[in-house]
This record gives C-alpha cells, structure tokens and sequence, in this order.
C-alpha cells in the first residue's frame, strides 16, 4: 500500500494541493504532470517497474486556481502568515515567557473604525497587545515589523497541513503579498 502525499504545482510552478502519492504517480504516468523532487530513500514498486516516489510533481498544462480567500481571518493562517512571531518586538512564540500568547492585534483598533480584515490585522504577542491597547500605531509609538496584507488563497490551506521540508521550499515564496 501507498501512503503519504505528494505537492501538486501548477505549469507555473504555484501550488496547487497535496494528492495521495498513488494518485501523482497515475498523473505523471499518464504524461499529465512531471515529477519535480522526490524522496531520496523511498521507491514505489510494482511487478515488473520501479518508479520514484514523488514528493513534487508540477502539471503539465495550467489550470486555473481561486486567487484569494476572502474576508475570513482565522488566528492559526494569521499567525501562520506572520511566522508565528510578535510584529512588534519581533519574538518568535518559542521565546515568550511564561503566560504569553500570540494574539490578534487591529493595526487601527476596531472602536476607531478598524476592520477585521487581513490588511488591518497582525500577529502580536500578549504583552505587545496589552501594551498598544486600543490606540493607533503613532499613538503607542508601536508600528509593526511588516504591513499586513491578505495571503494567497491555496497557501493558507497548504500550511495548515503538515509539509515535508522540500515541499514547504515550493510553498513559502507564495506566502508573500499578492500584487
């Protein structure tokens, strides 16, 4: 039996999904896709062949993909976006003391006509909220480390899975923000 889960990219090298490895062995078998990365030490056998075991595979021809999922922040992608660190001080989650926490923090609070949307919302740590309260940056003279913006749709689904350290290369670059 066949398990584990192989990257889809697009012909343009953006991701796309994770499929069962069985499933990316038929595409690249049926001349749809091409085999990008595989595991180094693992191999799929049948009968009378021996094929590599796909960790990437991109399509042959582009299809096209929903750009952008919009309007719903959730904290793990928003954290996830900001890499899980402080946009005021700048820790990372593994260097917070004792009783902090990553929290959702309004660039413009919401009681002075802020939204919750992903160009107003950014990772802070609990002290860092606290400490800016319900004031504008210039206010508590507190301006995050990156401006906030909306991550591509199929990334955000992408990094709420568990990825293989190769896959995650292939993933990453698309974090960034969509022009």
């Amino acid at each position: 039996m066949i398990v584990g889960k192989t990257l889809i990219l697009n012909a343009s090298a953006e991701p796309l999904t994770f499929v069962p490895v069985r499933r990316a062995i038929i595409l690249v078998l049926k001349e749809k896709a091409e085999v990008i990365e595989e595991h180094v030490e693992k191999r799929i056998r049948s009968e009378k062949r021996e094929y590599p075991y796909p960790l990437v595979i991109r399509l042959i021809k582009y299809v096209e993909i929903p750009r952008r999922l919009r309007g719903i922040v959730t904290n793990s992608i928003l954290f996830a976006r900001d890499h899980y660190a402080c946009q005021y001080c700048g820790r990372h989650k593994s260097e917070f003391r004792k009783g902090e926490y990553l929290t959702r923090e309004h660039v413009k609070p919401l009681c002075k006509g802020g939204t919750d949307t992903w160009d107003n919302v950014t990772t802070a740590c609990s002290a860092c909220n606290y400490l800016k309260g319900n004031r504008l940056p210039y206010e508590a003279k507190m301006y995050p480390k990156a401006t906030p913006f909306e991550p591509r749709y199929i990334v955000l689904v992408l990094l709420e899975q568990s990825v293989d350290p190769v896959q995650r290369r292939y993933i990453e670059p698309f974090l960034k923000r969509v022009h």
